[in-house]
């Protein structure tokens, strides 16, 4: 953990690991400054903890810093960066600064393309309610632990490993899970190939004495334990494993299920979060659980009373029977997930608007994205959010649409600009319904209009 009162700047504050890293430099009792292009509650927050906080980049916010710490999202360009480097100032990357972090710490590293921000949170949770006190790192808002991130005087680290810039190969964890491989960030890494030989890396470098997790239900994970040099344990719910979940019973909002532990009853959990893909992310903090030595008990008590992350199956409200849900889903195989989730909530009917992220990815994927949104009874596209890419030409919205007409699914409404969207939901919806904004971009905002438009109508029908 780096010493008290060094001064250290963050090129890109707001962003979700930067300031999670933030945080608990600031708790340790350090000197934080930082810039980012536009204000935010993520900003704001930290401004109330004591850094100092410059909206856009200027080579003046440098004040002296000890060091400054640059995610990948900084152009190599960006004023501050060629400042701090002719000043001679050291830059340490975001994922160096987290290994940093770790170093003094049992590290626990969540990886995988998917699932990596809800299960980091449901660990995180199940070792704070065992009084462990760890440090956390997420990706997510976790109300447990008032935000994204706290320092713990406890000897575990729990962080999220990003691997869509391949920094998560900085950390030596003492427990590493992997959650799933699969083909996204082909822009950074080019290949699936690529992918897996970075996360295989990832596992080899677990400490000597830890433990790789390992999702059985993913072939390419299956792959890394079949020929990884590590010890490892591994959860599924399709394909043999240590930790299995039976007699899975699926409620509107939660499900209930079984744990066993190598062919033994452990005992059953009830989580408070829908969906298979979330029974998955169980049976890994279950996992971690049993190897730190905490009680199943403590684990029961957690996820019963764990409802989520911030923009990961987030009910934003419920009106007149119309319910709508937030989902950062922006990958095909996480959006079958959540829609998958979504269906067994036995909803009237299920209306999806989604906001393709990135024009690299929609170029790469957009035939998977065809095959995504089986389970919903009306589809609504949006214009793609570009997350700072250049546009590419012939890449737009309505590649998925067509993509989506060609395969056979709902046929899709092409709404290239957000603000269209509530108004055309508001002639649409009924009760039963469940409105899910699935995206990583900035859909979230229709659904907090939708909520705030059904109260105002309703409310007529109150008053009278």
């Amino acid at each position: 953990m780096p010493s008290n009162n060094r001064r250290i700047h963050f090129i890109g504050i707001g962003g979700a690991g930067m300031s999670a890293i933030a945080k608990v430099l600031l708790e340790a009792g350090n000197i934080v400054t930082g810039s980012d292009l536009k204000r935010s509650d993520i900003t704001d927050r930290l401004a109330d903890m004591g850094a100092t906080i410059h909206i856009g980049h200027a080579a003046s916010n440098l004040q002296g810093p000890d060091a400054v710490v640059v995610s990948s999202a900084i152009p190599a360009g960006n004023v501050e960066l060629e400042a701090a480097r002719k000043a001679g100032i050291r830059v340490i990357q975001r994922g160096e600064m987290l290994a940093e972090l770790m170093h003094d710490k049992k590290g626990i590293a969540i990886a995988g393309a998917h699932g990596k921000t809800t299960t980091t949170s449901m660990i995180s949770l199940v070792l704070e309610r065992a009084g462990i006190d760890p440090t956390v790192l997420i990706g997510g808002e976790l109300n447990d632990i008032g935000g994204n991130a706290k320092l713990g005087r406890g000897e575990y680290l729990v962080a999220e490993a990003d691997e869509s810039d391949g920094s998560f190969l900085k950390l030596r964890p003492y427990i590493g899970v992997i959650t799933n491989v699969e083909d996204d960030h082909l822009d950074y890494y080019g290949s699936l190939d690529a992918i897996f030989a970075a996360f295989f890396t990832f596992v080899e470098q677990i400490n000597s004495a830890g433990l790789a997790i390992l999702c059985a239900d993913s072939p390419h994970v299956r792959r890394i334990a079949e020929t990884c040099s590590k010890r490892y344990v591994t959860y599924g719910l399709e394909n043999p494993a240590d930790y299995e979940a039976k007699r899975i019973r699926h409620q509107v909002l939660a499900s209930t299920f079984e744990v066993w532990e190598r062919g033994e009853y452990l005992g059953e959990i009830t989580l408070g979060v829908p969906g298979r893909h979330n029974i998955l992310n169980a049976l890994a903090t279950v996992a971690v659980a049993r190897e730190v030595g905490i009680d199943l008990s403590v684990v029961q008590d957690a996820l019963a009373g764990f409802h989520g992350v911030h923009r990961r199956f987030e009910l934003l409200g419920e009106v007149d029977g119309i319910y709508v849900v937030d989902d950062y889903g922006h990958h095909p195989t996480e959006i079958k997930a959540t829609l998958s989730a979504a269906k067994q909530g036995k909803f009237l009917r299920i209306i999806c608007v989604f906001q393709p992220h990135r024009y690299t990815r929609t170029k790469f994927l957009y035939q998977q994205f065809g095959t995504a949104f089986q389970e919903v009874d009306e589809l609504i596209v949006t214009n793609i959010y570009s997350a700072g890419e250049t546009p590419i030409a012939g890449v737009s919205g309505r590649l998925i649409v067509d993509a989506v007409a060609a395969s056979g699914g709902p046929m899709p409404v092409y709404i290239p600009d957000l603000k269209d969207v509530v108004p055309y939901l508001l002639q649409r919806v009924r009760p039963g319904d469940l409105v899910i904004t699935v995206g990583a971009g900035n859909v979230w905002t229709v659904g907090d209009q939708l909520v705030d438009a059904l109260v105002a109508r309703a409310k007529p029908a109150i008053e009278a």
